[in-house]
């Protein structure tokens, strides 16, 4: 099994509850969520955080970013989201494995942290 909480979720080694995925990306329920929707976007393979990608990854983030309308649109939030990607411990990243947090279904507070 995979050290890595979400690679055991993207490699279907630890159950989750899947909204959304491709080829690439996984998408899944929070299991502590912060809003009514709250779904996480993740790479099916290994990136750490936000920082760890580069230029040349760019149109790989612009398919992440893809994902996260996708997921708002199939969970119906129509009214609006927030896509939100923490980097480090400073910035409360809890996983080191880069991931996007879909959340809505109420009006969203700024600013957010």
């Amino acid at each position: 099994m995979s050290e890595c909480v979400f690679c055991g979720i993207a490699q279907g080694e630890i159950e989750a509850r899947i909204v959304a995925e491709a080829s690439e990306w996984v998408a899944f329920r929070d299991l502590q969520p912060k809003a009514p929707t709250h779904v996480l976007v993740i790479p099916r393979r290994h990136v750490p955080g936000l920082d760890a990608l580069s230029d040349e990854d760019a149109p790989f983030a612009g398919r992440l970013l893809a994902a996260c309308r996708r997921v708002a649109e199939t969970e119906g939030l129509k009214g609006g989201y927030r896509v939100v990607t923490n980097v480090g411990d400073d910035g409360g990243q809890s996983v080191a494995h880069l991931h996007l947090h879909v959340l809505g279904g109420r009006r969203m507070g700024w600013p957010p942290g």
